[in-house]
């Protein structure tokens, strides 16, 4: 279905309109509830929207898929929640579901995308991180309902705004006056992301040639040797079948990084991949990941197993040989093979159908290919995205099998906290549907520093040098996005 396009003059009025209709007091309420609205308006590029709000101070967030043109751009908060612990996805989706309750709600189409949605990150462990960390500004865990939501789906671009008005018999003059707020805040943001998007003559992305330096990097590469023979030796006495060790590498620029140029580069370079950034007090999270970890659709779901690695060849002869090799590795074959037989063992007891590829595919990225199997299948009953993503998460690829045993040696010799990296992002309905992605290739940016994480499955017959080289292929994903890095990087 093809929506209705208003005119770019009249999308902030009928915004307004559409908020301050739903706006009023209710006698049976107790509490503030949400209002929110939906109205169909022309395209706008995500980039270039999420860039004028970050440039306005905003807090945003992003979500795209250039291959299909799917996005979510969303400014402000309406509405937050960021549990820590093991229980925090229980936690969001109850709470969620409360602020749901009562809520009065104006959409067009029965569109899970469209209408309230949260954006953000599950983190990796649900550790609260020191506020002197990199990721103190993240939280354990951020899910936010913005104060005005785009997101571009098959049927059309959305604009949704949101926000909580006064209780029982409480008058709503703040309602109306944040409904006026939202109205002004897209008019100026909308009118500023015309200014900034490409024209169809000019460029998407700028070359960038600001030469980036290694400041510190955890491990070093001797530690990290040291690492492998000690965690490939403990899969090979059977404790473990697999764990993946992670590196963090701090890198500084000459100049401050342009980071609207850097998701235009990470679009271009990865379009099959999921391109994301959470803007946090100043700090962007980034980064360009090509693994599902769940979407769910009613009782259908999807997800994939991602898992085996080499290098991308200077031509596509070499490519493709570097693709055979991948598939006819032993040690990427059996790292693979972790993944998918934990997800067999974790999916079989609540579908009542699920089919995963007889055999993996190679998925060629930028600076790296993958061994790939897809995985889909039907719930026994309706669970919900965040119910289904508490029991996937974390995968092998990600942690490790047995699960409990990998993460504890996770947390003992690699050194740093996670936070969001390896961890699930992605968006939330008001349905319960969604999906959420393992973020991966990625980095935090804070004007001339950036950290950046990457990590490698380990099995009996890991070498540590093949695994440090694949580590910083997968930096250099988006490293390169940022600037030239130099030599090591």
């Amino acid at each position: 279905m093809n929506a209705l396009r208003l005119p770019d003059a009249d999308v902030s009025a009928h915004l307004g309109e559409a908020l301050r209709a739903l706006i009023g007091p209710d006698a049976g309420a107790t509490a503030s509830h949400l209002v929110s609205a939906s109205i169909p308006i022309a395209p706008l590029d995500p980039i270039a929207l999420y860039a004028a709000a970050i440039e306005a101070r905003e807090e945003a967030a992003l979500l795209m898929r250039p291959v299909d043109t799917s996005a979510f751009v969303g400014i402000g908060a309406a509405w937050s929640i960021g549990p820590a612990g093991d229980d925090r996805f229980r936690v969001a989706e109850t709470a969620w579901r409360e602020l749901l309750n009562g809520a009065r709600i104006g959409t067009g189409p029965e569109i899970g995308a469209v209408g309230p949605v949260l954006l953000g990150g599950l983190g990796f462990s649900g550790r609260t991180p020191d506020a002197s960390d990199p990721w103190g500004p993240f939280g354990a865990s951020s899910l936010a309902l913005h104060s005005i939501t785009v997101a571009a789906t098959p049927g059309g671009t959305w604009l949704t705004g949101s926000l909580l008005d006064g209780g029982a018999g409480q008058p709503s003059t703040s309602g109306f006056r944040e409904a006026g707020r939202l109205e002004a805040l897209f008019d100026r943001l909308s009118g500023r992301a015309r200014e900034l998007a490409p024209s169809a003559a000019g460029l998407a992305a700028r070359p960038v040639t600001a030469p980036l330096r290694i400041v510190h990097e955890q491990p070093d590469e001797a530690t990290w040797d040291g690492l492998v023979g000690l965690l490939s030796g403990a899969v090979g006495r059977g404790r473990l079948e697999k764990v993946v060790l992670a590196r963090r590498v701090d890198i500084t620029s000459p100049l401050e990084f342009d980071v609207p140029n850097a998701l235009r580069r990470l679009a271009l370079s990865a379009p099959e991949s999921t391109i994301y950034a959470f803007r946090r007090e100043g700090r962007t999270f980034l980064g360009a990941t090509p693994e599902r970890l769940v979407r769910t659709e009613g009782r259908r779901f999807w997800s994939a197993a991602i898992a085996g690695t080499v290098a991308r060849g200077v031509d596509a002869a070499t490519d493709a040989a570097f693709a055979a090799q991948v598939l006819a590795s032993d040690k990427e074959r059996e790292e693979h093979g972790v993944v998918v037989a934990t997800l067999r063992e974790q999916l079989l007891p609540i579908t009542t159908e699920l089919r995963i590829s007889e055999a993996p595919r190679v998925l060629a990225l930028r600076h790296v290919q993958h061994l790939v199997s897809e995985v889909e299948g039907t719930l026994r009953e309706r669970v919900g995205l965040l119910q289904l993503a508490e029991r996937l998460h974390p995968t092998p690829a990600v942690g490790g099998e047995p699960r409990e045993l990998a993460l504890a040696m996770i947390d003992e010799h690699e050194g740093f906290d996670r936070g969001w990296y390896a961890g699930p992002i992605g968006w939330l309905g008001a349905d319960g549907d969604g999906e959420l992605s393992v973020a991966l290739r990625c980095g935090i940016v804070e004007r001339t520093k950036a950290t950046l994480f990457a990590g490698c499955g380990i099995v009996a017959d890991s070498d540590p040098d093949r695994e440090w080289a694949e580590s910083t292929i997968k930096l250099r994903a988006v490293a390169s996005a940022l600037g030239r890095p130099e030599e090591g990087l």
